[in-house]
């Protein structure tokens, strides 16, 4: 696949869709969590998931840019 094409694209958003949808559901079942377990824990889940988030991101810009620059399609995310 290369760099910048439509397969990349749609790839990138449906990752994108992903991401944001997981969050709109942690989000949506961490005040039923907050009854039941303490405040570290919760604490403790929001960061684990704001640093796969970060980390998913911090790989979409380093490919976007090796591919900018390097030129040589490194860009392989997979979604299957």
């Amino acid at each position: 696949m290369g760099c910048l094409n439509l397969g990349f694209l749609e790839e990138l958003c449906i990752m994108i869709v992903i991401i944001i949808a997981a969050w709109q559901i942690v989000q949506l079942l961490l005040p039923y969590l907050l009854q039941f377990l303490p405040g570290l824990v919760v604490a403790l889940i929001k960061i684990a998931i704001w640093l796969i988030v970060a980390i998913a991101v911090i790989k979409i810009i380093f490919d976007l840019l090796g591919c900018l620059f390097g030129g040589s399609g490194g860009l392989h995310m997979s979604l299957h």
